[in-house]
């Protein structure tokens, strides 16, 4: 079978008469809001019709259409019906002008993953409702330390672990912890509970006067943005300090 020249998904070219190419619109001409992947990077894919994926997915289309088209057409003999376009063998869709053995593995690579995904489980996410969750949660990448460093563990609101970021790494006696940073990470993650720790490599459990200011800047800052702050934790080699333990948060 012969290859069909194709180009790409914004520049679709080929041998249409001048008129026909007046007429046509091709997606570089398109506003930002109704280009593909301009849509989905400021929309998110669940903003997009099952043609502008597809589209995204060819890259490119033929000389007489832009994938979009390309797209369109393709799913309106299948019926509009993902389940029959991932039964698609590579043959009948390289039959289409446009389509080569790359775009045409690439779709059913697509669907083959679309179905491996409802097939797979959520992973269970650990549950931090408690300090000594948390410290378990920790220690494992803070017991070998010679130097302090401070996470912020972010969680949903059942108390279950979403993403844990290191804030800092600092010198033998301390580290600094942007409060905008541990902001910032809540609230890109979703989080609406977070938990701050941080180390001692010395070994005290022993909270010092810069860990209580730390602590009172962190819960202003998370009554103002409506996030609970679970805890602050001090970590050490076997053991730990909690300031929602102790009363002190």
């Amino acid at each position: 079978m012969s290859r069909w020249v194709v180009s790409d998904i914004y520049e679709p070219e080929g041998q249409d008469t001048k008129a026909e190419n007046e007429d046509k619109l091709t997606i570089d001409k398109w506003s930002d809001e109704d280009k593909p992947r301009e849509k989905m990077l400021r929309l998110g894919p669940e903003s997009m019709s099952s043609a502008e994926l597809l589209a995204i997915l060819m890259r490119s289309g033929s000389a007489q259409k832009t994938a979009v088209d390309l797209a369109k057409l393709l799913l309106h003999d299948c019926n509009d019906n993902l389940a029959v376009l991932g039964k698609m063998s590579p043959e009948e869709l390289m039959s289409y002008n446009g389509i080569g053995e790359a775009k045409a593995l690439s779709i059913l690579a697509a669907c083959e993953l679309g179905k491996r995904r409802q097939m797979s489980e959520m992973p269970e996410r650990k549950d931090l409702s408690s300090a000594e969750k948390i410290y378990q949660h920790l220690w494992p990448r803070m017991r070998d330390l010679d130097v302090e460093e401070a996470y912020v563990v972010l969680m949903n609101q059942a108390y279950k672990h979403l993403k844990t970021v290191c804030l800092s790494h600092g010198g033998i006696t301390e580290t600094a912890v942007d409060v905008r940073l541990v902001m910032k990470e809540a609230i890109t993650t979703g989080a609406t509970i977070i938990a701050l720790a941080h180390n001692h490599p010395s070994g005290s459990t022993r909270p010092s006067r810069d860990d209580d200011n730390l602590t009172k800047r962190i819960a202003s800052a998370c009554s103002i943005m409506r996030i609970h702050f679970a805890d602050h934790l001090i970590v050490t080699d076997g053991s730990y300090f909690s300031y929602r333990e102790q009363g002190k948060l």
